[in-house]
């Protein structure tokens, strides 16, 4: 969990770093949707961050039966 949390933050801070100005970025934060769309993103991520979370804890329920067998 460490790795993926020290990756993560490795990865939000280079895609800061080379940022660039973009039209449509302008336009969508002009007109205030560019938090429409950034919640939305997030959402989704924190949606299949939980689904992934869901998954390991599963196998790891089924991995624990298969070792008491």
């Amino acid at each position: 969990m460490k790795k993926f949390l020290l990756s993560l933050c490795f990865l939000l801070s280079a895609l800061c770093c080379f940022s660039q100005d973009v039209e449509m970025a302008d336009g969508l934060r002009s007109s205030g949707k560019i938090y429409v769309v950034v919640g939305v993103l997030a959402t989704i991520l924190l949606g299949v961050i939980l689904f992934l979370i869901m998954i390991d804890r599963k196998v790891s329920d089924i991995e624990k039966k298969l070792k008491q067998k």
